[in-house]
C-alpha cells in the first residue's frame, strides 16, 4: 500500500486525524470557557457584572471582589485549617489506603474475598446522616481537629484502585523479597510502596481535593468553633452573607478608603471559585505525570 511522506497511510487517516483535532479543540474550548468566565468575572467590577455581557475578558477592571474576601480576618486562619486537614488527612489516608489494599490483595490471604465485599458494602449502604452524627459524638471528635481525618481514613474506591495496581505487580519481586527474609511491613515498604506510587499519586489528588472542598463536616461537627473552621466554610459564610444582603439592596456596600463599593453574590461566586480552585490547580502539575504514568500501566496488562 502506498504511503505518504507524513506516513499516513490514506486520505481517510488524515481525515481522521483531522476531526481528531478538531474535537478536541472544542471540548478544550467548551470545559476551559466556564473557569476563564469565572476569572473575568472575578475581576470585573461587581456593579457592572449586573449588566451581563462578560465572557472572557472582564470589562470594568478591579481588585475590590478579592478585597472583600480577604478582607475577612478569619480567611487566613480558616486557611491554614484547610491546608493542614488536607496535608494530614491525605498522607494518613493514603498510607492507611494502601495497607488495607495490599493486605486484602494477597493471594493467601483467606478471607480477602470476604473482607473485600464488606468495604464494597459501605459504599452503597450507609447509617444514614443521624447515626453517623451520633457515632461522631460519641467517639468524642465534636469540636476536635480529628473529625476532619478520622472519619475519611479509608476511602473504599481508592483502596479497590490501589488494589488493582497491586495485584499487577510481579508475584517474582514480593517472593523474592521474602525468600531474602524481609517481613510483611519491610515488603510493603520497600517494595509495594515505591512501586505503586503512580497508584499512591493519583489516589492523592483525589483525597487532598476531597478534603480541600469539604465544608459541610465543618458545618455538622465544628460550626461552634471557630478557631477549627476551614476556608471552605468561610466562604460559604461570605457567600451567605452577601446573598442575604442582597434580597434587600443591590449588593452588600461596604467602605474602603472611603470609597463606596459594591459586591453581589454572582461576583463573590466567581471570586470564592478561583480562590478556592487555585491550589488545587498547583498542585496538579507536579502529580500528573504520576496520573498519567498509572493510567498507562493500569490499561496494559501483560
Amino acid at each position: 500500500m502506498k504511503t505518504t511522506r507524513l506516513g499516513y497511510s490514506s486520505r481517510s487517516d488524515k481525515m481522521f486525524d483531522i476531526c481528531n483535532i478538531i474535537m478536541m479543540i472544542c471540548l478544550m474550548i467548551v470545559t476551559l470557557y466556564p473557569f476563564i468566565n469565572m476569572i473575568a468575572v472575578s475581576f470585573n467590577d461587581a456593579n457592572d457584572a449586573i449588566r451581563g455581557g462578560i465572557y472572557i475578558w472582564p470589562r470594568v477592571w478591579t481588585l475590590e471582589n478579592y478585597r472583600y474576601i480577604f478582607g475577612e480576618a478569619s480567611i487566613y486562619h480558616s486557611t491554614a485549617i484547610s491546608a493542614l486537614r488536607t496535608i494530614i488527612g491525605t498522607v494518613i489516608s493514603v498510607l492507611c489506603t494502601a495497607m488495607l489494599a495490599y493486605t486484602i490483595g494477597r493471594q493467601d490471604y483467606v478471607l480477602r474475598k470476604f473482607v473485600t465485599m464488606f468495604f464494597v458494602f459501605t459504599m452503597y449502604f450507609s447509617g444514614g446522616l443521624i447515626p453517623v452524627y451520633l457515632l461522631i459524638r460519641n467517639l468524642d471528635l465534636i469540636n476536635s481537629f480529628w473529625v476532619y481525618i478520622i472519619p475519611g481514613v479509608i476511602g473504599v474506591f481508592n483502596m479497590i484502585v490501589i488494589r488493582s495496581f497491586i495485584e499487577g505487580l510481579p508475584e517474582g519481586i514480593l517472593e523474592s523479597a521474602r525468600i531474602d527474609g524481609a517481613g510483611e511491613f519491610t515488603t510493603f515498604v520497600r517494595i509495594v510502596l515505591p512501586l505503586t506510587i503512580p497508584a499512591l499519586a493519583t489516589v492523592s489528588l483525589f483525597v487532598a481535593v476531597a478534603q480541600w472542598n469539604s465544608w459541610f463536616d465543618v458545618f455538622l461537627y465544628n460550626s461552634s468553633n471557630l478557631k477549627l473552621s476551614t476556608l471552605q466554610y468561610e466562604l460559604m459564610k461570605i457567600l451567605q452573607t452577601s446573598t442575604t444582603s442582597s434580597t434587600q439592596s443591590a449588593g452588600d456596600v461596604y467602605a474602603q478608603s472611603g470609597n463606596i463599593t459594591i459586591v453581589t453574590p454572582t461576583s463573590i461566586r466567581a471570586t470564592m471559585t478561583i480562590i478556592a480552585s487555585v491550589p488545587i490547580l498547583v498542585v496538579y502539575p507536579f502529580l500528573q505525570k504520576f496520573i498519567v504514568q498509572g493510567m498507562t500501566v493500569g490499561g496494559v496488562k501483560g
